[in-house]
């Protein structure tokens, strides 16, 4: 059985030696552990302290990639390389080691494909009360959107089977943290999590700028994956709620017509109104048919996709 602990890294040269000197080097069941950077177009000396602490393999880039594109090209390195599991971690040392034989124990049990780290948020220090209350609210929603019962969706510390990293597809540049939860809901993924610990803050976190700016880009990222994933439900929500408020409209329009002598006089407007939502309602709806076959057609291409990665990762593993 063979563990690659993989690490996306930008700039990580103060943090990295810390982090990697956190991770264990040995697991019962199993028999290989691994390390793997993704150094995503660092300039300063990260590959040199990867290097110079250990670190069997590096992924690089020329130029910085964002967050989400190193993880995937992490987990393709990775499969290349033959791992059995992948754990994903920060270069910041915020997840602590220690905590890697609980995240990968419900994989080795066979009890789940993916395992997310719970981060013990409300004892979190160096996170404020807003930041808290939008975490949890963001799992609130990835929660449903996904049909899982993660607590945690932002969390970075995770484990995949080899099974779940063969399907992983993400298409979103800001992270992978929520894309991957909603996906593996839609692919019937075994997926659970553990209570971890998190380490002191070394350093900020440099995925957002402000708070503002974390809230809109996983707003988006959320809505994005929901389209993606769950078109047919997202499409026709919208397109109920437009049709249903035309037809009130109409039936508004209706009561006056008919019960209130010259009542439709000066209501032209509002039964105009009416048609316009009802016919926006029924286009949506449409779309949401459309949406749902291409959704289709994406399955048959990820599936194309995986096939390709297990033949590609058992000839190179």
């Amino acid at each position: 059985m063979k563990l690659i602990i993989q690490i996306p890294c930008y700039n990580e040269e103060q943090t990295l030696k810390a982090t990697l000197d956190d991770l264990p080097r040995s697991i019962e069941g199993i028999d290989i552990i691994e390390t793997l950077i993704i150094n995503d177009g660092s300039m300063d000396r990260t590959v040199e302290v990867a290097k110079e602490n250990g670190v069997d393999h590096v992924v690089s880039f020329r130029r910085n990639r964002g967050l989400a594109r190193g993880f995937m090209a992490g987990i393709d390195a990775c499969l290349r390389l033959g791992a059995d599991i992948i754990v994903n971690t920060d270069a910041d040392n915020q997840y602590s080691g220690a905590d890697i034989p609980t995240l990968v124990r419900p994989i080795l049990d066979g009890q789940a494909d993916m395992v997310i780290g719970e981060r013990p948020i409300s004892e979190t220090a160096h996170f404020s009360p807003l930041k808290k209350k939008l975490q949890k609210l963001g799992s609130s929603v990835v929660r449903l959107a996904s049909g899982t019962d993660i607590p945690d969706a932002p969390s970075g510390f995770r484990a995949y089977s080899r099974n779940a990293a063969l399907q992983l597809n993400v298409v979103n540049e800001y992270t992978y943290t929520l894309e991957t939860i909603i996906q593996a809901g839609r692919n019937k993924i075994a997926i659970t999590s553990v209570p971890i610990h998190t380490n002191p803050e070394l350093r900020k976190s440099r995925l957002f700028g402000s708070m503002f700016g974390y809230v809109k880009k996983s707003s988006i990222t959320i809505i994005r994956a929901f389209m993606m994933y769950r078109p047919l439900q997202f499409f026709c929500s919208i397109g109920a709620i437009l049709f249903f408020a035309g037809f009130a409209l109409g039936i508004r329009f209706l009561v006056y017509f008919f019960a209130v002598p010259g009542g439709g006089n000066g209501h032209i407007q509002s039964l105009i109104l009416a048609s316009v939502l009802m016919m926006l309602g029924f286009q949506t709806f449409i779309v949401g048919l459309q949406a749902d076959i291409i959704a289709a057609n994406r399955k048959l291409l990820e599936d194309v996709q995986r096939r390709i990665r297990e033949m590609t990762s058992e000839q190179k593993a």
